[in-house]
Formats: C-alpha cells, structure tokens, sequence
C-alpha cells in the first residue's frame, strides 16, 4: 500500500498545509472542548470563584450580626421597608458588611445579607 504524497513528505507545500490544518483542529478542538483556557480567562474565573466563596461565607455572619442586634426589630423594619434594590445600601451604611480588619464593605455582602434577612 502506498501512503499519500503529503504523508511521505514528496510535496513541502502539502505537508506544510497538513501540518497547519492539524494544528487548526488541535488548537479547535483543545479549546473548545478539551478544557484548555488562556491565562487571563484562568485568573478571571478564580477571582469570580473567590469572591463567590467570600460572599457565601460572610452574608450569614452579618445575617447574625444583624439579627443579633438590641435593635433588630426596628432596623427589620425599616429594611423591609425600603425597595429592594436598596437594601443592600442600607445594611452597607448601617456598617453590617463591614468586617473587622476592613474599611470598607466587603463586595457582594450587603445584598447576599439583605436577601437572605427578606426570607427569614
């Protein structure tokens, strides 16, 4: 059995092409369905993953914080008094998402707390 042109190297130019094309299909295939990313897509999902991770781990300490408060009943209130997508603005003025070692309030907090205060 004889092996094509491209394969035996007769034709520079085919066995060039071939090698492209297959490098194409590896760099297709790698990354649409092998998994691979770039750096830059690697590092961007980490810190979405982290911040995701940092939210879920402080929203019920402020909830407890919050709840735990000698004004609870009253600072309730006038949480659920006030329109929804401004909620997290009255918890993040009242210090709940502000954490010791912190300034500021940690990003994301004040509306993973407000909502799970609207369920409880």
């Amino acid at each position: 059995m004889e092996l094509p042109a491209a394969i035996q190297g007769e034709s520079l130019t085919r066995l060039l092409q071939g090698f492209g094309l297959g490098a194409v299909v590896a760099i297709g295939v790698g990354f649409g369905w092998g998994g691979w990313t770039l750096g830059s897509t690697a590092a961007e999902q980490s810190a979405t993953e982290t911040s995701a991770a940092v939210v879920a781990a402080l929203a019920p300490i402020c909830v407890k914080n919050f709840q735990a408060d000698s004004q609870a009943t009253a600072n309730m209130t006038e949480l659920l008094a006030e329109s929804s997508y401004k909620r997290d603005n009255l918890l993040e003025d009242a210090g709940w998402a502000t954490f010791s070692g912190s300034d500021e309030p940690t990003p994301g907090v004040a509306e993973e707390c407000a909502q799970l205060l609207a369920e409880v």
